[in-house]
């Protein structure tokens, strides 16, 4: 069915609804084919979109289509122990839950829904806490205002993997019309989530601790107008850190009144939250995002504020979590680190360095998630991704920033003790293991054709090959192939397939081509290492110079 024949197909089933049928009627061409070009897709973390009427939008009807399947996906495969689900603050989040909610009652499936607001790490603990079968998160994560999203979780408390997503995909074919989809408010079916889960969920957040402080340190945290706001400060508060909240951004707000960005990633971000750290004399900056799974950092350091990246972040973890095992004699004879292709090499490099193992996963923290689970003889120390996101506790098994708040409250306050910042420990780090710079280049792609403008740049790349001035590639691997290749020879990768390209450079260097699961995005990561931090800087630059024009002159031929 084509965007026309979609969009007269919404106009005549909301017929009976005169002012969503307006809205329709005052589309313009480009907004029908944008809305209407296609359906909603699985990405890496589930659906994610703009919010509006149309089969490729987020509304009402593709909430339910998307419930409808997963419900069908539950049945069909014995499913039968219920879902939980929570939600953000963006637009219509607990009006979308409700009705995921509704959709599962009319199959008979029972829910699980929090009463308020809640992070992402408390939907993934309340799957496992309750025994359930899965769990729905209705988030957009750090995507703009603009965008709501539905994520999926099994048994496991982790999103689902991909050949779990395939089924449901596939239940999907059997719920082409939103319309005629059953809903059903029996209680009988719909259940608050009750109240101690969050309790327990806290009280082990809580047993992440390693050493005592004098808790001097000044933070300020900002929840971004989300669902950190609904438990961090009282966890911070409760175990006597001193802890500032910044108030304009604690306000729940779908339209993210006090903030220029939802995202830690963005500088932009932290703009609220600096001025009033610099007002109070604060020590440093603590920014979750709106479904609090991910956590930035800004630290004062020498009079100045520094902004830590994910990869930073994690080291500082890392190191910590393994210093302190070693030191307490509780560094187990079979440990494991999970990080993922995309990660800072550093992980892998203090991992080893305390003896323990290192395992590399896809992009998507769900792979980690199956990684702790698959675990019989091995015991979980640590799991990161380069997007700000880690776990410490396997007891949820998704990234949590609350429990990273927690730790690195911990950290710095300890540090504090000892005249010293996590700027301090960092470079510190960078002694010990080498000088690593990582950065990530997203290349946005508008309109309707995105998809189409970013795979074939990718497939360009796949087809000719790297080809860069003064550099010279060792190997590469290509995750769709599932193949290394090296001097004409290849050899199987032991991952799923995946539509990834990465370039290991001869002085050590990598660079890896992604298109986003979520988001129209073709997302480069590159990482250096080197003596120092401006040779680093210098050797990225230029790597990522040479890439955005060889991505320009190949744009000119496909």
């Amino acid at each position: 069915m084509d965007a026309n024949k979609r969009y007269q197909f919404w106009l005549e089933q909301l017929k009976d609804k005169p002012m969503l049928q307006q809205k329709l009627m005052m589309m313009s061409k480009d907004q029908i084919k944008e809305a209407f070009g296609q359906t909603l897709a699985f990405g890496t973390g589930g659906v994610r979109g703009k919010m509006g009427l149309g089969s490729n939008q987020i509304n009402i009807y593709t909430i339910r289509q998307i419930t409808k399947a997963y419900a069908l996906y539950l049945v069909n495969n014995k499913l039968t122990k219920g879902v939980a689900i929570s939600y953000d603050n963006r637009t219509d989040s607990q009006v979308f839950a409700y009705e995921a909610a509704k959709v599962l009652a009319a199959n008979k499936v029972s829910s699980f829904v929090y009463s308020q607001l809640r992070p992402t790490p408390m939907l993934s603990y309340a799957v496992r806490k309750l025994n359930l079968s899965g769990g729905i998160m209705i988030t957009a994560s750090h995507n703009p205002k603009t965008d709501n999203g539905y994520k999926i979780y099994n048994e496991t408390g982790a999103q689902l993997m991909p050949e779990q997503a395939d089924l449901v995909i596939k239940e999907m074919a059997n719920v082409d019309n939103p319309f005629a989809i059953a809903l059903s408010e029996d209680r009988k079916y719909i259940h608050e989530i009750p109240p101690q889960i969050e309790n327990e969920y806290l009280q082990e957040v809580e047993k992440i601790k390693f050493n005592e402080s004098k808790k001097q340190l000044k933070m300020v945290f900002s929840p971004l107008h989300g669902t950190g706001g609904t438990v961090i400060p009282k966890l911070l508060e409760k175990n006597g850190y001193l802890i500032y909240p910044y108030r304009p951004q604690m306000i729940v707000d779908p339209d993210f009144s006090a903030t220029k960005s939802s995202n830690p990633e963005e500088k932009i971000a932290y703009e609220g939250a600096l001025a009033y750290a610099k007002e109070i004399n604060a020590d440093i900056v603590f920014l979750t995002d709106p479904d609090a799974d991910r956590l930035g950092i800004v630290v004062k350091h020498q009079n100045d504020f520094v902004y830590l990246t994910g990869n930073q972040t994690a080291a500082i973890e890392l190191e910590y979590i393994l210093s302190n095992k070693q030191q307490k004699n509780e560094l187990p004879k079979n440990g494991y680190v999970f990080t993922t292709i995309v990660t800072t090499e550093l992980i892998k490099k203090i991992a080893r360095n305390y003896q323990q193992n290192v395992e590399e996963t896809l992009t998507g923290f769900k792979f980690i998630g199956e990684k702790i689970e698959g675990l019989s003889d091995g015991q979980f120390l640590f799991g990161c991704e380069e997007s700000y996101g880690s776990l410490i506790s396997a007891f949820v098994r998704d990234k949590d920033a609350v429990q990273a708040v927690y730790l690195l409250a911990e950290i710095a306050n300890v540090l504090h003790d000892h005249d010293k910042t996590l700027i301090d420990y960092l470079n510190e780090i960078y002694a010990k293991y080498g000088y690593h710079l990582e950065y990530t280049k997203n290349i946005s792609f508008p309109g309707a054709e995105a998809k189409e403008k970013m795979q074939s740049i990718i497939n360009n790349i796949r087809e000719t090959g790297l080809h860069l001035d003064n550099c010279s590639i060792d190997y590469y691997e290509d995750y769709l192939k599932g193949y290394l290749f090296r001097n004409n020879k290849k050899a199987k990768l032991q991952f799923p397939k995946s539509d990834v390209l990465k370039y290991y450079l001869s002085e050590g260097s990598w660079i890896v081509f992604r298109p986003s699961g979520t988001e129209p995005k073709l997302k480069i990561y590159f990482s250096v290492n080197a003596n120092n931090d401006i040779e680093a800087k210098t050797k990225l630059n230029d790597l990522e110079q040479q890439v955005s024009k060889y991505i320009n002159r190949g744009e000119k031929h496909v």
